[in-house]
């Protein structure tokens, strides 16, 4: 049965405030979201990276703005039922952006919608050189954001690069600000040494989330060993997307090589495995089910 918009961000609401580590994969476009959702995963993560990397072609570097986001969360939304974390970079300007963005995010589905305190444009939280808005300027920011909800249950998710640029402490007195001001999820990005990973949840009440880019900043431990730290949500925002260009790098060579491709599930999906995903056989059903009928 499917739940209704309320249901499902309330119970993700309790979800998350269990502390459980729940395990969120990053995702680009509608495929990818419903593999994330047939192979069992909870919740995703609509990455503002991977949509740079995948439908630009640009890196992380501020290219995107809201109608590309919007127009992609209301995408995977159509065609899972999953919780939808949204990453709206830096709202897209000042505390007033932050409100339509909002606005414009939960309308197309988003059940948590993250915000950061870079300058704008951004850059990748694992990117060298970033800067970040002062401390007032990103309250007034998760102010008008919890204001514009229209649904109390859609999580407002504020992370904090400040780190890299004014150290861990500052980060972590930045966040316990944010909190203050309403964000129901703390996110302090590019953690860099295991001990910070490990005192982390310790030093903040509100639920947090750590991000593990593949290749990235922060250590890497599993979710088994950042469960019983407290962590809320382990997120690995581009493991799809990386694999995904892995994939095509393999078999694509191979290709230009021997100039054919067969059905070896080393190298591709197979046929009705794309049509599985892509649901198909309803489809089909629908077809039959309209056609019209002879007299």
């Amino acid at each position: 049965m499917t739940t209704s918009a309320n249901e499902r961000r309330a119970a993700f609401r309790r979800r998350i405030a269990e502390r459980n580590a729940l395990l969120v994969p990053g995702v680009f476009n509608a495929l990818s979201a419903r593999i994330v959702e047939d192979a069992g995963f909870e919740a995703l993560y609509l990455t503002g990276a991977g949509v740079s990397n995948m439908s630009l072609g640009l890196p992380d570097l501020g290219f995107i703005g809201l109608h590309e986001i919007a127009e992609h969360a209301a995408r995977v939304r159509d065609v899972v039922e999953l919780p939808m974390i949204v990453d709206a970079d830096t709202g897209f300007g000042n505390a007033l952006n932050v409100r339509q963005t909002i606005r414009t995010l939960e309308r197309s589905g988003a059940d948590a919608i993250q915000l950061e305190d870079q300058i704008s444009p951004k850059k990748c939280g694992h990117f060298s050189g970033k800067q970040v808005i002062s401390t007032e300027e990103m309250l007034g920011k998760i102010k008008a954001a919890v204001d514009a909800r229209e649904d109390d249950n859609v999580q407002i998710i504020a992370r904090t690069d400040a780190a890299a640029v004014h150290g861990i402490e500052h980060a972590v007195e930045r966040a316990r600000r944010f909190a203050e001001a309403g964000a129901d999820i703390l996110f302090i990005e590019a953690t860099e040494t295991l001990e910070d990973v490990r005192r982390l949840p310790t030093l903040l009440k509100t639920p947090q989330l750590i991000n593990i880019v593949i290749g990235g900043k922060t250590p890497t431990l599993s979710r088994d060993e950042l469960e019983p730290l407290g962590y809320a949500i382990v997120l690995y925002a581009n493991a799809a997307l990386q694999s995904a260009v892995c994939g095509m790098q393999r078999a694509l060579p191979q290709l230009q090589r021997a100039g054919r491709l067969d059905e070896d599930p080393q190298l591709v999906a197979p046929f009705s495995e794309r049509q599985r995903l892509v649901n198909k056989p309803f489809f089909d059903q629908l077809d039959s089910r309209y056609a019209p009928q002879e007299s």
